[in-house]
C-alpha cells in the first residue's frame, strides 16, 4: 500500500488561528480544524528550521505529519504544542526520548517529533488502549504508528468512515494532508484523546 512505501510527514497551516466559539472541549473542533488542512497545498520539507517562540511555525506551505496535529490544535483551541512540550521537557528532560542525542530541549524541533508528542500526551494522561476495534477510536482522537514497524507517524481520527466502517485518518505522509484509511493498515504505537481545556492549561 502506498502509505507504507512513502515516508511520513508534511502538513499545512492556516495563518491567523482565531479560536472558534464552539471549540472549548470539543472533539468536533479538532476534526473540523484538521479537515481544513486537507483543503490546502503543502510541500513536504522535513528540514530543521529556527522558529519563533511561543507560537512558532515553519512556512505555511511546508510541514511534516506532526504539523497537522500542531496546527489543528492551534486553530481549534489556541493551544500551543510548541510551548507545552518545551516547558515540560525543560522541567522533565529525563522523561523524554534521547533518540537525537540532545542534551537539552530545543524549542525549534522537539514538538515536531512524533516520539516527543507521544511522551507528552502520555504524561498528560491522554493515553488510551490500543485495540483492533474501530469503535474504540473516536473522532478527534490522535493516533500514532510505526510505518513498516519503524518510521514514526501521527494523525487525527476523522468523523468519516471507510465503506467497511473503519474511521478515516487525517494526516500527512509526504504528499499533502489527506483523509484516508490508515488506521489499521500499519502498526499502531499510540492512541490518545486530548482536549487541552480539560487536560492542560495554556
Amino acid at each position: 500500500m502506498r502509505i507504507i512505501a512513502t515516508l511520513l510527514l508534511s502538513a499545512l497551516c492556516l495563518p491567523a488561528l482565531a479560536v472558534p466559539a464552539f471549540a472549548k472541549s470539543s472533539p468536533d473542533a479538532v476534526v473540523q480544524a484538521a479537515q481544513s488542512r486537507t483543503l490546502l497545498s503543502v510541500r513536504y520539507d522535513p528540514k530543521y528550521v529556527s522558529l519563533s517562540y511561543p507560537g512558532g511555525d515553519v512556512p505555511a506551505d511546508t510541514g511534516v505529519c506532526t504539523d497537522v496535529v500542531i496546527r489543528t490544535y492551534r486553530a481549534a483551541f489556541g493551544f500551543d504544542f510548541q510551548k507545552a512540550v518545551h516547558e515540560d521537557m525543560k522541567a522533565n528532560f529525563s522523561a523524554y526520548p534521547k533518540s537525537w542525542g540532545l542534551k537539552r530541549p530545543d524549542k525549534n524541533i522537539d514538538h515536531r517529533r512524533v516520539p516527543n508528542l507521544e511522551r507528552f500526551l502520555k504524561r498528560q494522561g491522554a493515553s488510551l488502549p490500543i485495540t483492533k476495534n474501530a469503535e474504540d477510536y473516536h473522532a478527534g482522537d490522535i493516533v500514532s504508528w510505526r510505518l513498516g514497524g519503524r518510521l514514526p507517524h501521527i494523525g487525527i481520527v476523522s468523523n468519516k468512515k471507510s465503506e467497511w466502517g473503519t474511521p478515516l485518518i487525517i494526516h500527512n505522509i509526504g504528499s499533502g494532508v489527506v483523509e484516508d484509511d490508515l488506521l489499521f493498515n500499519t502498526d499502531i504505537n499510540g492512541h490518545f484523546r486530548f482536549l487541552p481545556s480539560e487536560t492542560l492549561s495554556n
